[in-house]
């Protein structure tokens, strides 16, 4: 197993656009030089660095199960993301990982699945999607819903798979953005508010959720209230990470740190920390 503190060079084999709006969000494609892998499971980040500009922590978004390469889907927010997103196909970057903990695979098999994102709250959970679609994990667990939220209808990631995530037995997605748009047939409003229509059996499921801090939060809340147990309720908090080591402290939360005690958490582990998150 390779040392995950010391950098692997990659090469971005492909750059895909993912928004049409003034979010502007790409995923990248990339494959380990000189005969390099990383091994991760979902829920897991790496530190990607670029020489000369520096490093930032993004969460893994491709299955952990294709070892050809790895995807990562980024925003672009600031100096890192910044010189990311000018870099073409066959630029080199460094990759340091995996870290963190991941989404509990193992307990959850047997249960059914509700997935609800919000925006690029998408990216950290498509590991789990597409670890669970798979053909050798896709009987352990039972049916899988999702709730799927953007802004608006061009800032959904990933819209060239959402057919084939149809297809896969036992789906079901409903799709929502903020506001009404001319063509648009899914579902207008909030998660929060759209979750209480879904069908869930809160004694047989786990709930994974991802997306802004405030909707995370009424979320959580509204399915606590429909009786699902805190401790079946899933986060990732990738909020404020930066040295992934808990050296920084940056991401401290209470006693805890996001980068090393995370960054998956479920609510229960959460109400016990400061109103931070």
């Amino acid at each position: 197993m390779s040392n995950p503190y010391l950098p692997q060079k990659a090469e971005l084999v492909e750059v895909i656009q993912e928004t049409s709006s003034d979010l502007d969000i790409k995923t990248y494609r990339l494959k380990f030089l000189d005969g390099g892998k990383m091994d991760f499971m979902p829920g897991q980040f790496v530190e990607l660095s670029i020489p000369g500009i520096g490093e930032a922590p993004f969460g893994f978004a491709s299955s952990p199960l294709n070892r050809e390469y790895v995807e990562l889907s980024i925003k672009r927010v600031g100096l890192v993301t910044e010189a990311l997103h000018s870099l073409k196909a066959g630029a080199k970057v460094w990759i340091r990982g995996p870290f963190g903990n991941t989404f509990p695979v193992k307990e959850m098999e047997g249960s059914k699945i509700l997935i609800i994102a919000g925006g690029l709250g998408l990216a950290p959970l498509r590991p789990l999607i597409l670890y669970m679609f798979d053909g050798q994990n896709r009987n352990k667990y039972g049916d899988i819903q999702m709730l799927l939220a953007a802004r608006s209808t061009g800032d959904f990631i990933y819209r060239r798979e959402f057919g084939e995530w149809e297809r896969v037995k036992g789906t079901n997605i409903v799709y929502t953005i903020d506001r009404p748009e001319d063509g648009w047939n899914g579902k207008v409003g909030f998660p929060h508010i759209l979750v209480s229509e879904m069908d869930i059996d809160t004694a047989n499921t786990y709930a994974v959720l991802c997306g802004p801090p405030i909707m995370i939060k009424f979320v959580s809340n509204k399915l606590v209230g429909l009786g699902l147990p805190k401790e079946k309720i899933l986060t990732t908090l990738e909020m404020r990470m930066t040295c992934g080591v808990g050296k920084c402290g940056k991401c401290n939360i209470g006693h805890q740190y996001v980068c090393i005690d995370g960054p998956v958490f479920n609510m229960a582990q959460l109400s016990e920390m400061p109103d931070e998150y």
